[in-house]
């Protein structure tokens, strides 16, 4: 199944639900926000709608309150976001991506050594 990219506001609150082995109420979610993030009420609920518009969420009805549960696997959303950021960037090329991190300082010697341990076990 193909998702649509979420905007940066929607993803920081499906990483909340994706971390949360339970579903959550929408003051839960705003509990785990950043401090310095400062989000209304009304703003979070208007994301988590279309959260919900997008099939991303369910929502269920629990006596006076909503919780949200996540519909759309953190795995899968992840895999088809990489795939689209390596094919429109960098031309499906992971060389390209990699001297992209490297070039840019964006990759210490441990992570390095990460990726080729990781390479060595393919």
């Amino acid at each position: 199944m193909e998702y649509k990219t979420l905007p940066n506001s929607e993803l920081e609150l499906m990483m909340i639900l994706w971390n949360s082995d339970q579903p959550m109420t929408r003051t839960e979610i705003e509990e785990k926000l950043p401090k310095k993030r400062k989000l209304s009420k009304t703003t979070v609920l208007s994301f988590l709608s279309r959260l919900e518009e997008k099939g991303f969420v369910q929502v269920k009805k629990e006596g006076r309150h909503n919780s949200y549960v996540p519909l759309v696997k953190e795995k899968d959303y992840l895999e088809q976001e990489s795939g689209t950021i390596l094919k429109k960037l960098y031309g499906s090329s992971v060389k390209k991506f990699v001297a992209a991190l490297y070039d840019g300082n964006g990759l210490t010697r441990d992570q390095i050594d990460e990726l080729k341990d990781y390479l060595d076990s393919l």
